[in-house]
């Protein structure tokens, strides 16, 4: 506990110094002022790009693939840092219709990771390069600037756990670029501090032995103090791990982890997890900004999610025109785990949107 407490009082003196300079910290409103960025929205030419790639900016590289043919839908995956290396089960009845776009955000899997180590002795310059480089601002102006790669007025944006919560915050910068949004199982992180639904929570389906690893490994993971001294390798190992306790807090409701979630990622995000994390700093409160968003937003949550549904629920509350949806049987995973009911869910959603 006196650990934790020394993390949280450091944290608050490193997020004093970025409000000092009007700087990092994310705020909505700042993608349209191009506040925070270091490359411009417009995209460079892609002229040359290797196939299966967007050039989004001069020294940055997306991976993609596809799946299906129609009218474009962008998947945003979560974790945060955890991409998909193949596409969702539940989507493929409506492959026929959408052409399904799945990216491996900046910083992890195989879209560049222009990260590695620091060098520099000041934790502030440290920090404020990584947030430019690989913060909220960065990873939602890639979605900007994919919209305009692929020359849509309008997203569709499927987004999944901290993925949702990224494609929430595009919706709140940009809701005139955005038809229709499903959000499933989205990120407890609207709020900071936050009320339920945090990481912190898989210790209640931890066994007694396994509650004190978990402990263990979160004062590892969130080591600020020390942070600096790591490599991309080293953050994307820890953050690999998470995905141990999730599979055990999943056994612990009677749910196997099923074959395809982005957990069993080789390849997943290292400084890209701590550079979004320390662009939202420890206080903050974006709810009331869903109302901007103007489209229709499906909230998807399973039945048997470790995360309480009504983490969704609200998210479904906050928006103008949002509906919630529950997905029996399933968990984190219902795009896997249920994919016949989650095609039907989702495709009555989008069937409007259908050329």
């Amino acid at each position: 506990m006196k650990r934790t407490i020394l993390i949280f009082v450091f944290l608050i003196f490193i997020i004093g110094l970025l409000l000092s300079t009007n700087g990092s910290l994310y705020k909505p409103g700042n993608l349209k002022t191009g506040k925070g960025l270091r490359s411009p929205l417009e995209p460079p030419s892609q002229e040359g790009v290797k196939s299966n790639h967007w050039k989004v900016a001069e020294d940055i590289f997306l991976y993609y693939f596809s799946k299906g043919k129609g009218t474009p839908v962008l998947i945003i995956h979560g974790g945060p840092g955890f991409p998909p290396s193949k596409s969702w089960e539940g989507l493929k009845e409506l492959e026929k219709n959408f052409q399904f776009y799945y990216y491996h955000q900046r910083g992890c899997g195989k879209s560049t990771k222009p990260v590695d180590r620091f060098e520099s002795k000041s934790y502030f310059q440290n920090m404020t390069n990584l947030v430019k480089v690989l913060g909220i601002s960065a990873q939602l102006a890639d979605i900007e600037r994919i919209r305009r790669i692929l020359k849509k007025e309008k997203l569709i944006i499927i987004g999944h756990s901290f993925g949702a919560f990224l494609a929430t915050l595009y919706a709140v910068e940009f809701p005139e670029n955005v038809e229709k949004m499903v959000l499933i199982a989205p990120a407890a992180v609207l709020k900071m501090p936050i009320e339920e639904g945090g990481i912190e929570q898989l210790k209640d389906y931890l066994s007694d032995e396994m509650k004190d690893e978990y402990t263990k490994f979160l004062a590892r993971y969130f080591n600020y103090g020390k942070i600096f001294f790591k490599s991309e390798k080293e953050l994307a190992e820890i953050n690999l791990e998470f995905a141990k306790f999730y599979e055990a807090a999943l056994k612990a409701t009677g749910v196997k982890v099923p074959e395809g979630t982005a957990l069993e990622a080789e390849d997943a995000g290292g400084w890209m997890v701590h550079a979004m994390y320390f662009s939202l700093g420890l206080k903050y409160d974006f709810r009331d900004e869903l109302k901007k968003v103007k489209a229709p937003v499906l909230v998807i949550h399973g039945e048997k999610d470790v995360m309480p549904s009504s983490v969704s629920k609200k998210y479904a509350e906050y928006f103008l025109d949002g509906e919630f949806k529950l997905i029996l049987g399933a968990s984190h995973f219902s795009f896997i785990e249920k994919p016949g009911e989650f095609a039907a869910v989702v495709g009555d959603f989008l069937k409007s949107s259908l050329k």
